[in-house]
């Protein structure tokens, strides 16, 4: 199976100046490519492919002398990474999007991460420390073994000037834990993170809304800076550290919840979400987007794909306005609306959360759908 590791780098001052300037000349190339194809299409209906401005990257090297300094699998990446940008664009306009979005030239600090297509060609862990082509050994925290074949090389810079090593490694080996029997279904919410079938309640922590006002006030002073002043640049870095904190915490508390229940459970079932749909409710798009379900789900499907774990995700439709023990289903004026927070069914006088009604529905659909016992009748009948 594939994973990613992913460690800090501690770069020397001068180390961070050669970086930046790889980073820099990485940031011309891409500008200068981009360029290109525009020019050359506007001034003869035609493009120029991925390969043939990697052919140019010789001539390249002659004009602007500092690119003699990059990996050249960093550069001819830079290439790659444009036309993955412009076949997603083409992609846009074919699918009749109406926000399609060009390509956009990079500004200054705009280009992140230098990344190495053929570790450890440029780029490996050696006797506890990182080697990168052009810059010398690193000091890296392996904070854990890296496992399998590295494939992939990536240094990246973060908004607050933090830099990371990110390896993509084959052929490594899973962690399968010991076989479970036991179901579990979830039902992920704003005013609890998540409601399980066994009656289970995770609060929602809600780590951006209490961010907020130190967010808001470090922009506050960013904004009374001016452009380009010393100033305006460590305000700008207070404003990325407050965002990193909140995505920090985010990310421990998915890792930890979706460890937890893999762990304890054979198979999970979840919703099938689309997110991206129901953000564009404006009054629930901030709260939907600090809960972060899709990176829950996500990092709940890998691990328990590495532990032998069976995860499904399902339809979540009617599942809130279903009864879970007779499957009566609320249509019309008696739906549920959202700020009802409990089931009443009029069939059966089941008196239940709602959330938990739904997680055991969620629960429900998907053992019927691997053909396996379930216990809410109403859609087991397939009402």
């Amino acid at each position: 199976m594939k994973k990613t590791f992913k460690y800090r780098i501690f770069p020397t001052r001068k180390q961070t100046t050669l970086l930046n300037q790889q980073l820099e000349d990485c940031r011309w190339l891409y500008n200068f490519w981009l360029n290109e194809r525009r020019t050359l299409y506007e001034q003869t209906g035609k493009s120029i492919g991925m390969y043939d401005q990697q052919a140019e990257l010789p001539a390249l090297k002659t004009s602007r002398p500092s690119l003699e300094n990059v990996h050249s699998q960093v550069l001819q990446n830079v290439a790659v990474r444009l036309e993955l940008a412009m076949k997603a664009f083409f992609r846009r306009v074919k699918a009749g999007e109406k926000e399609v979005g060009y390509p956009r030239f990079k500004g200054y600090g705009r280009y992140d991460s230098l990344t190495f297509p053929q570790a450890p060609s440029g780029c490996q862990i050696k006797n506890g420390r990182l080697v990168i082509s052009k810059i010398g050994y690193v000091k890296i925290e392996l904070h854990r073994p890296i496992k399998g074949t590295p494939k992939t090389a990536t240094i990246t810079r973060s908004s607050t000037g933090k830099w990371y090593a990110c390896f993509s490694c084959d052929n490594v080996e899973p962690h399968v834990l010991p076989k479970l029997d036991n179901t579990i279904g979830i039902d992920v919410g704003l005013k609890t993170f998540a409601t399980m079938s066994d009656g289970q309640e995770i609060a929602n922590p809600r780590f951006f809304r209490k961010e907020e006002k130190h967010l808001a006030k470090v922009q506050r002073r960013l904004s009374k800076e001016t452009k380009g002043t010393p100033e305006r640049k460590f305000r700008r870095k207070a404003v990325a550290r407050s965002h990193e904190r909140t995505g920090w915490k985010r990310t421990n508390f998915s890792h930890q919840l979706s460890r937890r229940v893999v762990n304890q459970f054979g198979t999970i079932l979840v919703e099938d979400l689309t997110i991206n749909r129901m953000v564009k409710n404006h009054n629930l798009a901030k709260s939907i987007s600090d809960a972060a379900w899709s990176a829950f789900f996500t990092m709940m499907r890998c691990k328990a794909e590495e532990a032998g774990r069976t995860f499904i995700a399902v339809n979540p439709a009617y599942t809130s306005q279903t009864c879970s023990e007779c499957g009566y289903r609320r249509v019309g004026e008696e739906k549920l609306s959202l700020t009802e927070r409990t089931f009443d069914c009029p069939k059966c006088h089941l008196h239940l959360d709602r959330d938990l009604n739904a997680a055991l529905n969620i629960k429900a659909v998907g053992l019927h759908s691997v053909g396996l016992p379930q216990d809410a009748p109403g859609f087991s009948r397939g009402e």
